[in-house]
């Protein structure tokens, strides 16, 4: 008789990442589907470009003042200053999330590359050797093909918000990747990034308390981190990972290494809206409605339990302004736009927004999670009492399978937030990054 060996669930979650991490560790950027590479690098561009427009925001420029971070050799993008490694991507990482930009991949349920792109940037600046810009993207392709399928896999409390925990684990395997670890030094690294997470509760964010905008932004120091223990030979297994991942929801370790020809990170979506990704399919709606029915009283959005959390009118701040479902549609709804411009505390534009809360009824609707991953579906109601228009969207324009965002209309967003000048520059430097054979020095042309 045959005896069977019962596994924990440690050891179960070792195993799928070292069968995911075998297939991600010999990965060239290069050797990527074409349609994949493209996603990726649209990504990339896109996450450069809001984090530019955050570090220009009042808010940023006056973090800087106060943290007066240490002259180095690297630039800190948007500013005159030049800093260190780690300063030189944690600040952009806080950007990068500022206004609510930033892009996402529904299937982790979160943010891949605002954890994985400035912790790989960090490393490459860290490295003692010049780092190819094929390397820098190679390592970021399997960050953010790790961190997307963790992100997959845990199925989270909903007490914990979704920046700064499994995103974390993929930072750390592009940073160990970027120093040329071999797969045991990758494997470790994300092993070791699973005790260096942050606890991220979801109710400071719909306070507006904006530490939250320094969760993903504390992936770069946590991945480096993890990066150099395993480079030390100090790293623990893959598979310690699980314990810090099982503190935030349950954890589907078969999931990850699961159907090994697809690729999550060509799968994300890239935002229009200044706002939470839950709220976009019914800004979206109300923006295509608005204009058929211009003396409406009120408008009725239906939505999956996703956008439960998103349900406050008190908007204190930025912040909390774009994480109300009721206020992001407000604003649609009166502005035509759910943009920066309009998201402003303390303008006029958002004391109009506010004005027309009352009128807005948000329904959460758990049969509509039937959809989910794949579909995220919303319905907006708009009447005047007499006539009512009806929509809905199966997700948000912007999403790889609801109407993507090119080249074009990626060039066209960064330009309405950075200039047109700034922009052709994000697109002439990111474009040139694979072929670089520095991608340090390449980066510096960055305005």
């Amino acid at each position: 008789m045959t005896e069977r060996v019962v596994y924990r669930p440690a050891e179960h979650l070792g195993d799928a990442l070292t069968e995911l991490g075998s297939r991600l560790h010999p990965l060239s950027y290069a050797d990527l589907p074409a349609g994949t590479r493209e996603r990726l690098d649209l990504a990339v561009l896109d996450l450069v470009g809001v984090a530019l427009a955050g570090m220009r925001t009042p808010e940023l420029t006056a973090l800087v003042a106060a943290a007066d971070p240490a002259p180095g050799p690297h630039p800190l993008l948007g500013t005159d200053r030049g800093v260190g490694a780690v300063d030189s991507a944690w600040f952009p990482a806080v950007a990068a999330s500022w206004l609510e930009l930033d892009e996402g991949n529904k299937h982790a349920v979160g943010h891949p590359a605002g954890h994985v792109v400035p912790a790989a940037v960090a490393a490459a600046r860290a490295h003692p050797a010049p780092v190819t810009g094929e390397r820098l993207l190679s390592a970021v392709a399997g960050g953010y093909e790790l961190a997307a399928r963790l992100g997959r896999a845990v199925r989270g409390d909903p007490r914990w918000h979704t920046h700064g925990h499994w995103g974390v684990l993929g930072a750390a395997w592009a940073a160990a990747h970027v120093r040329g670890g071999d797969l045991t030094a990758c494997l470790g690294a994300v092993g070791a990034a699973g005790s260096l997470m942050r606890t991220t509760p979801w109710q400071a964010v719909l306070d507006g308390d904006v530490t939250r905008n320094l969760w993903m932004a504390d992936a770069v120091p946590a991945a480096l981190r993890a990066a150099q223990l395993a480079a030390a030979g100090l790293a623990p297994s893959p598979g310690a990972a699980y314990h810090g991942l099982s503190l935030v929801g349950e954890v589907d370790v078969a999931s990850v290494a699961a159907d090994p020809d697809r690729w999550l990170c060509g799968e994300g979506y890239l935002k229009r809206h200044s706002a939470c990704s839950y709220t976009h399919p019914a800004i979206d709606l109300v923006l295509a409605v608005r204009g058929q029915l211009p003396d409406a009283t009120s408008v009725q959005v239906r939505t999956g339990s996703l956008a439960a959390p998103l349900l406050g009118r008190d908007v204190p701040n930025r912040l909390a302004a774009m994480f109300s479902l009721p206020f992001a549609v407000a604003t649609a709804w009166e502005h035509g736009e759910v943009t920066p411009a309009v998201m402003e505390p303390g303008s006029e534009a958002f004391a109009r927004s506010r004005r027309r809360l009352d009128r807005v009824a948000v329904e959460v609707d758990g049969a509509l999670d039937h959809w989910l991953p794949d579909r995220r579906v919303a319905e907006v109601r708009l009447g005047d009492g007499t006539t009512e228009i009806a929509l809905a969207a199966p997700n948000p324009v912007g999403d790889s399978d609801h109407f993507p965002l090119g080249r074009d209309d990626v060039r066209d967003k960064l330009g309405s937030l950075v200039g047109a000048a700034d922009a052709d520059v994000l697109l002439a430097v990111m474009s040139g990054l694979a072929g670089c054979d520095d991608a340090a020095s390449h980066l510096a042309a960055l305005p």
